[in-house]
């Protein structure tokens, strides 16, 4: 009996991109993808983040580069994509929130969020699927989202806009770029421990607010992530475009 092949979560010769990744989710994706094979590229604005990120990449015997890089500079995004190698792989996870009651929002806050976590990570998709479509080669693009595309929340109207467009959005790519096989999904955490979130927690009162959601009575951490980017990265979701992948400990089961 030839018995089926689990598909390979291995990523040897690939490239793939890292937005936001000197820290947080962007590091723990591009550290899991480098174990895993691929040459990793870490973009963001902070030179000395990404700069030691990557040697610590390397000193594990991982291949890294760095790309000093704002992603709201569209044209220079566009520019250093279009002229590097295809990505096989993006990891969109360049993003901010800047949590406030509805009515205390104001058009700078709205037009920051949106402007890094929608407008942003359209315009750097595009720019690699452009690169793999001229290339006529597949490839796999994972937006990092929230489980807040997914519900509400009180405080994050501006933050849930601009994940539930960003959900949206993946399913169209997905409609659009699956005739050149490039799959597109989501990973959709919810409440993870990083430098950004680090300082929410400090309040006790929203800290244990948030664990009466998390079902399984924990904060996330980055390492709770990694399974899912490199299981979209891979061959073992081959047959997975369009799809949101929520690691959100329940919050959303009810």
């Amino acid at each position: 009996m030839d018995l089926p092949r689990t598909p390979s979560f291995r990523l040897d010769g690939k490239r793939a991109l890292v937005t936001g990744a000197g820290r947080g989710i962007g590091l723990a994706a591009a550290a899991a993808l480098a174990e895993a094979g691929a040459h990793v590229t870490l973009v963001a604005r902070n030179a000395p983040e990404i700069d030691q990120a990557a040697a610590a990449i390397r000193a594990t015997g991982g291949a890294a580069s760095t790309l000093v890089l704002n992603v709201l500079d569209i044209a220079a995004a566009e520019r250093a994509i279009a002229t590097a190698d295809p990505f096989d792989i993006l990891v969109n996870n360049a993003g901010t929130n800047r949590p406030k009651p509805f009515i205390d929002v104001t058009h700078d806050d709205f037009d920051a969020v949106m402007d890094l976590n929608l407008r942003a990570a359209f315009f750097v998709a595009q720019a690699v699927a452009k690169r793999l479509v001229g290339a006529g080669r597949p490839g796999s693009i994972i937006n990092i989202s929230s489980q807040m595309g997914h519900v509400g929340a009180a405080n994050r109207t501006i933050y849930c806009a601009s994940k539930w467009a960003l959900e949206g959005l993946t399913k169209a790519m997905a409609v659009e770029l699956a005739p050149q096989g490039i799959r597109v999904n989501t990973i959709g955490p919810t409440f993870i421990e990083t430098p950004l979130t680090r300082p929410f927690f400090e309040d006790a009162a929203f800290k244990a607010s948030v664990l009466t959601k998390i079902k399984l009575g924990r904060i996330g951490q980055v390492e709770d992530l990694m399974g899912a980017i490199l299981f979209l990265a891979s061959d073992a979701s081959a047959l997975m475009t369009g799809s949101a992948l929520v690691v959100d400990g329940g919050w959303t089961a009810d």
